[in-house]
């Protein structure tokens, strides 16, 4: 099979030669320790040696704040800030009650910012038989909880919550225009898209089911079914232990969820494939919180033997976080893809 083949019949839960197999996203400060370890000089080189089956190709977008489309809004309330994140700090909307005053934000016009023609150039050179997947993240209600400051946003959710919804679907409103501009752009090169909010902490989720049912799905659902307009694999990244929310995500339209936080709870595979396994798919869990870092390659062939077993189909194997940091031991990267 095609890189490609395999990751279809993968997500569509079907027969395949073997399950897809996801390196990541590594980190720039940890590549060159990859391709030290493995002997090559470049990314593409060792997805080729590892027979990966995923590219990855971020949506480029360059304004004079962010060349980086998830930190495209920043709601800092200092304007010389350069920190695009303000969850645990005040964010430019803490005050604010009256819906109107969303527009008061200085909001990006992507029409600006993302060119259709660099979009292009990023799949060039792309080797052929991979599947391509957008990675636009589009974490609206992650923007959201940035925009007033997580803890703001969270009581604003109970005590204002028409002030919460104004800002959130502004926010997606951004995004979809955003991810327009890039879906139009690679139309018939792209296969699959990652899109995602972080709703769980290591033990349970960071809010109530109900509220992001009332507040975060309806922004999702608009996310999932532009990509699905243009004939994309959706997959939903969450950290954390999300278990209660996942037959949200079916319902949805979701295709997979990433990454399986394998040391959340609740999420553990055989739970997952025993509640979800005939509804959903999954692309995850080999450990990155310790079984990556502090395992050994045997230890990360029989986590892999497991999950193989477990998941025929169904699975992409990968690690449990997106990331490929400079702590990942190389050759449990090498494990993970059947390299010994």
């Amino acid at each position: 099979m095609t890189h490609l083949e395999r990751f279809i019949a993968t997500i569509e839960r079907r027969f395949t030669d073997k399950p897809a197999s996801w390196l990541g996203i590594p980190d720039a400060a940890a590549l060159p320790g990859l391709f030290e370890y493995f002997g090559v000089s470049d990314l593409a080189s060792l997805k080729r040696l590892l027979d990966d089956d995923i590219f990855p190709v971020e949506l480029p977008y360059h304004s004079p704040a962010s060349n980086a489309i998830y930190t495209a809004l920043n709601f800092s309330k200092d304007p010389l800030s350069t920190d695009q994140r303000t969850l645990t700090k005040p964010g430019f909307f803490e005050d604010c009650s009256d819906p109107v005053r969303v527009e008061r934000f200085n909001w990006p016009d992507p029409r600006k910012y993302i060119d259709p023609e660099e979009c292009r150039k990023a799949l060039e050179d792309i080797p052929p038989g991979y599947a391509v997947m957008g990675v636009v993240w589009s974490a609206h209600f992650q923007d959201a909880c940035a925009a007033f400051g997580m803890e703001t946003a969270f009581i604003k959710m109970l005590t204002e919550p028409e002030m919460f919804r104004a800002v959130i679907d502004r926010i997606a409103d951004f995004y979809l225009k955003a991810n327009e501009i890039f879906y139009e752009a690679t139309k018939g090169k792209l296969h699959a898209v990652l899109i995602g909010n972080d709703f769980g902490g290591q033990t349970g989720l960071m809010l109530s089911p109900e509220l992001i049912r009332e507040f975060v799905f309806d922004g999702t659902k608009k996310l999932i079914d532009q990509a699905k307009s243009y004939g994309l694999k959706v997959i939903h990244h969450s950290c954390g232990s999300i278990f209660e929310i996942i037959p949200d995500l079916i319902e949805l339209g979701v295709d997979a969820i990433h990454p399986i936080q394998a040391l959340a709870a609740n999420m553990e595979p055989d739970r997952l494939k025993k509640a979800y396994g005939e509804r959903i798919s999954f692309c995850g869990g080999v450990d990155a919180q310790y079984l990556m870092v502090k395992g050994d390659p045997a230890d990360v062939s029989k986590k892999v033997d497991e999950l193989k077993s477990l998941f025929p189909t169904g699975l992409i194997i990968s690690p449990s976080h997106e990331a490929i940091l400079p702590d990942t031991k190389p050759e449990n990267v090498a494990a993970m893809f059947g390299l010994k």
